[in-house]
């Protein structure tokens, strides 16, 4: 019994690191005639589906932390949700000061994002109530900055 080891045919499928150091040198140099445009392509939405999916991950980490520090009654636990809360806020505020973009990204998964983080704390807390709908702004600077825990 004979087995084919299939080859990859380009640097791109065979080391992409290495690819991307070269993609970079040829850029630098101005060697635009000779770069793999259509990998260039495919990595470069690789990059902006990532940065939108990261934003969106940690926002519905966010609000489920908000959601349990503001109504589940367990005050042994609300340091590390706020910690968790403080943690999430930095690296979304890191995001969105690197690509301001994206706060209009925000304001289009929030309600994804919220729905998402309801489903999970209704999981993991059934005995506890929460609102169905979002209580508080959905500003984003006020999402990243106020202890909504400390109106309700």
């Amino acid at each position: 019994m004979t087995q084919t080891i299939e080859q990859k045919s380009t640097l791109y499928d065979r080391d992409l690191n290495l690819w991307l150091e070269e993609v970079i040198a040829k850029l630098k140099a101005g060697d635009f005639q000779n770069l793999d445009v259509e990998n260039l392509i495919e990595e470069l939405e690789g990059l902006a589906g990532r940065d939108r999916r990261e934003l969106e991950s940690r926002l519905t980490r966010l609000i489920e932390h908000i959601l349990k520090r503001c109504y589940v009654n367990l005050p042994e636990c609300y340091r590390g949700w706020e910690i968790t809360i403080v943690n999430q806020r930095a690296e979304l505020t890191t995001l969105l000061e690197q690509s301001p973009s994206l706060k209009g990204h925000f304001s289009q998964v929030f309600d994804r994002a919220f729905d998402t983080a309801l489903k999970l704390v209704k999981l993991e807390y059934s005995d506890t109530t929460f609102p169905n709908v979002w209580q508080f702004s959905r500003d984003a600077k006020k999402v990243l900055n106020l202890n909504f825990w400390t109106s309700v």
